[in-house]
């Protein structure tokens, strides 16, 4: 089968990188559906609505009637849907764990039954939680300490995920870092995005726990990570977890306000740091693997996402950067 005649499934392919995934896919010759309920709106995927290899399912992963046509036919897919973040999860743990846990399951059982052949799971380095000490680099190896009910969903799907052995499956957890950045679904509710949207708009930032460390990656790099990995040969990917982002892109927050004051000088003195301690996660990634082995290597620097925020902001390109469509709560 010829690349271009693959169909690939984007579960939650209206959202913030699954928009990203869909424009790198089409551009890459791909048959594309997209399963999406559109709880955060369907406006990304407007530029594809008549382009004849895409196709939009508004439905729910937690439906079996959803799934049972919805997964036919289908070459890979990249299960993005998901209850995303901390701040989501914790204002509905019950959600989290119906999406992010039983409805994933029931996707992967219907993927077995339907002899799908690739699986990419959009997991998260915040399956790692907190760092012994700060002069280590985390790899796949390193032990998962979930630490939250949204790391807690996606540590327990990797595990139902790779646990699988069945012939002609081969499924793989991406754990991407933090993202930041521009798609057709912007989001301000990201630590880069968000600090840079209230400095650019001439706000008060307040920082707290400026001393933790993050990797960061930019959501068009992310969606490239996804495209890598279905296109890799199987037994580099089969059962694998990849952490993705990039070694020079580990920052402490601090760091990323310093960046962001390159850019807006003036700014300084709106910036304070707060004592606070309700998001303890501490955790400095390594991206050897992915880069070694799928050849990854991310294109933009949390620099680059700055500007872009800012360009857009300036231009007034994004009218309303605060409006809820852009969060994910």
């Amino acid at each position: 089968m010829g690349q271009n005649e693959k169909t690939i499934l984007i579960t939650g392919g209206a959202g913030y990188v699954g928009s990203a995934l869909v424009q790198q896919l089409l551009q890459r010759g791909y048959q594309v559906r997209v399963i999406d309920t559109l709880l955060h709106g369907g406006n990304a995927l407007l530029p594809f609505l008549y382009n004849s290899r895409f196709e939009l399912v508004v439905g729910d992963i937690r439906l079996d009637t959803d799934l049972d046509t919805t997964v036919r036919g289908i070459y890979g897919i990249v299960h993005l849907a998901a209850i995303v973040g901390e701040p989501a999860c914790n204002h509905d743990p019950e959600l989290a764990v119906a999406v992010n846990t039983i409805g994933s399951e029931l996707l992967c059982r219907k993927a077995v039954s339907q002899g799908v052949k690739r699986f990419v799971f959009a997991s998260t380095c915040s399956n790692y939680g907190t760092m012994s000490t700060d002069d280590t680099y985390l790899d796949e190896t390193s032990p998962l300490k979930p630490i939250s009910v949204y790391s807690e969903t996606k540590v327990g799907f990797e595990r139902y995920l790779l646990g699988l052995n069945r012939d002609g499956f081969y499924p793989t957890c991406l754990r991407f870092a933090t993202a930041f950045g521009l798609s057709l679904r912007p989001r301000f509710d990201l630590t880069v995005n968000e600090f840079a949207k209230e400095l650019a708009l001439g706000r008060k930032l307040e920082v707290f726990g400026e001393q933790f460390w993050r990797p960061y990656c930019h959501v068009r790099d992310l969606a490239n990570a996804c495209v890598l990995t279905l296109e890799a040969d199987d037994d580099d990917i089969s059962h694998q977890a990849f952490n993705v982002g990039s070694n020079s892109e580990n920052y402490r927050k601090k760091q990323l306000v310093e960046l962001i004051l390159k850019q807006l000088p003036q700014m300084a003195d709106n910036v304070t740091y707060v004592e606070r301690n309700d998001d303890p996660r501490n955790y400095r990634v390594s991206f050897d693997k992915i880069n070694s082995t799928l050849g990854f290597t991310a294109k933009r620097k949390v620099a680059d996402g700055i500007e872009e925020i800012i360009k857009a902001l300036k231009l007034g390109l994004i009218k309303n950067p605060d409006d809820r469509s852009y969060r994910n709560l």
